[in-house]
């Protein structure tokens, strides 16, 4: 009697004919993979040195604005090390017993995925304390003076969390990540080559001026460069060009209304409002939002960073303030001595501290 054939597993599924080539975006290697190149130096050496020793990588945090590959990068680190990946979402672990289904359906040296992991539920995040550090999970079965407890092996694993607002994960969670790793801003030139690789999976003539027009337009955030890449093909498909040069595809960005250093049309309406309804600043922040009509974190958290990054718009401690590059971006005249009026005041009015 011949011995059953064990069926060999599969570590990632193979994309269908009649998918979109769209798919096939993400990289799929370390060697593909385009910029952060310490991070990914440090990764390499990480994930050689856990197969040498036939055991599972340590648990990983990336963390780092939203867009830049952390999805990509787990799923790559799974692929390296030739082992299972199952990915969830802090928010949709929502009971312990969630939690206890995803890791007793792992098999050895997987790597579980939790994007967003600083949502955890309090009670999950207790339950997870000694599966990463014991490999162990402690629940609680029954209710009063019927409960016991129950411990349940689990096989070693890696667990590969991600999140956009580190300083929100816990203490005690975040010192059980043994390879912290910070995702960074993307240059324009490591943006023109992702931009060109993707313009070839999609099948679509670019050249490298174009590619380099929709590069330094991104926000230095792959996502972005992806996200206008599309549109961009869109409008020269229309148009019908054979090639998209970089005249075509400024043409296409300026419909879109994101100008030459990335801003699209709420950057320059939030700038232009403290120009031109508050003389530069300083103005609240819960002012500016009820101003253009959005919510307090909208405006800290999506339209702020890309803006104070670029030095257009100064944090104060009375309120925010156009810096003389957010004067100069709108084509206006920088007021006197304006820019630096703020390095007077030594501490927020009482009234102001509702609205900074």
């Amino acid at each position: 009697m011949k011995p059953a054939v064990k069926p060999e597993r599969i570590v990632e599924r193979e994309a269908l004919p009649q998918e979109p080539a769209d798919y096939a975006l993400r990289p799929q290697k370390l060697t593909d993979f385009i910029g952060q190149p310490g991070l990914c130096g440090n990764l390499k050496i990480f994930i050689e040195a856990a197969k040498q020793r036939q055991q599972s990588l340590d648990h990983v945090l990336l963390f780092g604005p939203p867009g830049l590959g952390k999805t990509t990068l787990a799923q790559i680190i799974a692929r390296e090390l030739g082992v299972g990946f199952r990915g969830t979402s802090g928010p949709v672990i929502a009971r312990a017993g969630d939690l206890a289904a995803l890791l007793t359906n792992l098999q050895p040296h997987d790597v579980l995925f939790i994007d967003e992991i600083h949502r955890l539920a309090p009670p999950v995040e207790e339950i997870l304390y000694p599966a990463m550090e014991d490999f162990q999970l402690d629940l609680i079965i029954g209710e009063g003076p019927a409960a016991r407890s129950v411990r349940i092996d689990l096989p070693p694993f890696t667990l590969i969390g991600a999140t956009t607002r580190s300083g929100l994960i816990t203490r005690p969670l975040r010192e059980r990540f043994g390879i912290p790793l910070r995702l960074q801003f993307y240059s324009p030139d490591e943006l023109q080559i992702i931009v060109s690789r993707a313009a070839e999976k999609l099948d679509m003539p670019l050249t490298k001026e174009g590619a380099f027009e929709i590069a330094r337009r991104s926000r230095g955030t792959p996502r972005v460069a992806g996200r206008l890449l599309r549109r961009v093909r869109d409008f020269a498909s229309v148009a019908g060009h054979k090639a998209i040069d970089a005249k075509a595809a400024d043409a296409a960005l300026m419909r879109l209304e994101v100008d030459s250093k990335g801003f699209d049309a709420m950057d320059r309406r939030y700038l232009s409002i403290i120009a031109e309804h508050y003389a530069g600043g300083p103005v609240g922040i819960e002012t500016l939002g009820a101003a253009l009509s959005e919510q307090r974190d909208v405006l800290e958290e999506v339209i702020e960073p890309y803006l104070i990054q670029q030095g257009l718009l100064q944090r104060t401690p009375r309120g925010r303030m156009l810096a003389e590059a957010g004067y100069r971006h709108l084509g206006l005249t920088v007021p006197a001595g304006r820019q630096m009026d703020w390095l007077s005041v030594e501490s927020p009015a009482a009234g102001d501290k509702s609205e900074d």
